[in-house]
């Protein structure tokens, strides 16, 4: 089935091929990725877009000796396969298996770790510039996508690249058509070139292109000014580029492999400064679905080859669901509720939200820092912002949480999705630092639910609080409890289950586990205590106070990590009152951990039900 890809397992053996060889290869290559993702899952579309690329960038360059960043690097699938890697990728983003993003521990051609957005120019510099240090001479090569370079910190490193007299590569990876949009408003910028003459150049390449057009070629220069909207995406991408100093080449059909090989090596041969190569690729090419739904198969699970059909694995209700759902159904109630997102409007529930509320609905693109402080914004201006975000990405935009939100005390929303052990995507992706890093801040209000009417009305909440407020949830569905609900108020955590022996307590998706462990302790004879905490900050200081003169035995359990966790603020306020408790905190050790199921997570690192339970049994009955 793939007699040819299984004949590759480095660059050399690509350069060896001839072109028809490299069609068929590209060809298996494509339908590889499709069979593992549609057993695995993954990233599908964006890998599928960038084959022909990176079959050319590995045929044009000497890798490992030249070096090749991945932005982000959920593109990454085609140069794993192709470096060595070819078998091992059916174990993709599985426990104990290869990685779905780049990872130096992993391959030697794997040059930086990657999984967050719009790093690659940035690192790929420091590589360069350190390359040039030693006195080397091989070549660094970026790969970036269009949506990345809205990134501010990709703007950043453009614009210290052209800076630097050094050789380096940018490879833009355009699949959506939308530069000129990600990059910012151009129209203004448009007109201030076309009346400035010393601006109105059209780029050497350009005009040779131009004219070769029979007939058309020169009048078409002659009348530019009429073909606004073609010129525009044809040249002011060129001419800012060169005006922050890179040589740009430009744009050309990336899945062209010969087009593509004659580009690169000419890039290969300029010296002395940058160069940028504008690619334009197709999202999910090669597979019907994906082409037609990129979005959809972008990041997606398990599913039926034919038919495109993401297989489902449960019919309950998800967190994500359940927050989008509601926020529809607040802000039916109350017009000053905004929404806002980074880039992911469907990954976070805001899906109905952008169509029910086109005016008041806002994706700033992938700008975590400036999603933040524009809520900032908002809010001075009267309105109640929610920013939906994924855990690890608004770790990107702390800075702007503790100065432009909370100093100022200003009613910011921050819907924390992905919160704690995330699975198959791995260390990148994890959610377990959001409580370390939130809790020390002045101002903010943390809550962590139990189950999605927790969710529901925590946001209800926040809505009605005039100061900074984050709801962390996690990955996947609600689950279920047996006993009634209790409302939701400020600062009070919730009893579930009463006991003399010792006392859990825990948020968020780990009090669905404490309440599993408590009632399988009673079939010992043990009878714990499980509180929902509800509020992370505040704590309930009356609750606690009152559970340290009633058992010996407390124990925590958060999905976080342990340094500046849930645990670590409890016995930090028992200190405070001089108050000595046996304690024992359950949550993540101070490592980062890698891909699996969250339930193989959870039982490896130890918080898992099991875990749980055999752990408090041995210390009640030693105790005993």
């Amino acid at each position: 089935m793939y007699s040819l890809l299984n004949s590759i397992n480095s660059s050399e053996d690509i350069k060896k091929l001839n072109n028809d060889q490299l069609g068929l290869l590209i060809d298996e290559v494509r339908r590889y990725i499709i069979e593992v993702v549609s057993a695995n899952g993954g990233h599908l579309a964006s890998n599928l877009g960038v084959v022909e690329l990176t079959v050319a960038l590995h045929k044009t360059f000497n890798t490992p000796e030249d070096k090749i960043v991945w932005d982000v690097g959920h593109q990454s699938y085609a140069h794993k396969i192709l470096t060595g890697r070819r078998d091992e990728f059916k174990t993709l983003r599985k426990l104990n298996g290869i990685s779905g993003f780049p990872k130096r521990d992993e391959s030697e051609f794997d040059v930086f770790d990657t999984g967050h957005s719009s790093t690659s120019i940035s690192s790929a510099l420091g590589i360069a510039k350190a390359r040039d240090l030693r006195g080397d001479k091989h070549s660094v090569i970026a790969v970036i996508g269009d949506g990345a370079l809205t990134g501010g910190m990709a703007l950043e490193a453009l614009n210290h690249a052209g800076d630097f007299p050094t050789n380096l590569i940018v490879v833009l990876n355009d699949n959506n058509m939308s530069i000129s949009r990600n990059i910012g408003g151009m129209s203004n910028y448009l007109s201030r070139i076309r009346t400035v003459p010393a601006y109105f150049k059209f780029k050497s390449d350009v005009e040779e292109l131009l004219n070769k057009v029979p007939i058309i070629g020169n009048p078409l220069l002659k009348t530019a000014e009429k073909l606004k909207n073609w010129v525009k995406y044809l040249l002011v991408p060129g001419i800012l580029f060169e005006e922050l100093g890179f040589k740009y080449l430009g744009p050309i059909d990336g899945h062209n492999i010969s087009h593509l090989e004659d580009v690169l090596k000419r890039a290969k041969s300029i010296d002395g400064y940058p160069v940028l190569i504008h690619v334009i690729t197709k999202k999910g090419k090669g597979y019907n679905y994906a082409e037609r739904l990129p979005e959809k198969y972008h990041g997606v699970g398990p599913f039926d080859l034919e038919s495109g059909e993401v297989i489902t694995k449960s019919n309950k209700r998800n967190y994500s669901n359940i927050f989008g759902n509601h926020i529809v159904s607040l802000a039916e109630k109350n017009d000053k509720i905004l929404a806002v997102t980074a880039a992911m409007p469907d990954g976070t529930g805001l899906t109905e939200f952008s169509k029910r509320f086109k005016d008041r609905f806002f994706d700033v693109g992938i700008a975590e820092q400036h999603a933040v402080t524009f809520c900032a914004g908002l809010a001075v201006g009267g309105y109640k912002p929610i920013f939906a975000v994924y855990s690890t990405f608004l770790q990107r935009a702390y800075d702007q949480i503790v100065h432009d939100v909370c100093m100022q005390n200003l009613p910011v929303i921050l819907a924390v999705d992905r919160a704690g052990i995330v699975g198959s995507d791995g260390e990148t992706h994890h959610g377990v630092f959001d409580i370390s890093y939130l809790r020390h801040i002045p101002n903010i209000t943390i809550m962590s639910p139990k189950d999605g009417r927790d969710l529901e009305e925590m946001l209800e909440l926040a809505v009605k609080l005039n100061s900074p407020v984050a709801i962390r949830y996690p990955r996947g569905d609600e689950p279920e409890f047996d006993i009634p609900h209790t409302a939701v108020e400020l600062g009070r955590a919730e009893s579930l289950k009463d006991g003399k022996d010792g006392v859990i307590i825990a948020e968020g998706r780990m009090v669905a586990l404490a309440y599993d462990a408590a009632k399988r302790l009673k079939d010992k004879e043990l009878e714990v205590a499980v509180i929902n905490m509800r509020f992370i900050k505040p704590m309930d200081d009356t609750t606690l106070l009152a559970l340290a003169q009633k058992y010996n035995k407390i124990y925590t359990i958060e999905d976080n990590v342990l340094a500046g966790g849930m645990g670590s603020g409890i016995l930090e306020f028992y200190n405070s009152k001089d108050i000595k408790t046996n304690l024992k905190i359950f949550s993540y050790q101070d490592k980062y951990i890698k891909q699996g199921e969250i339930a193989e997570l959870q039982q490896i690192e130890g918080m898992d039900s099991d875990n749980i339970y055999n752990s408090i049994l041995k210390d009640l009955t030693s105790s005993k």
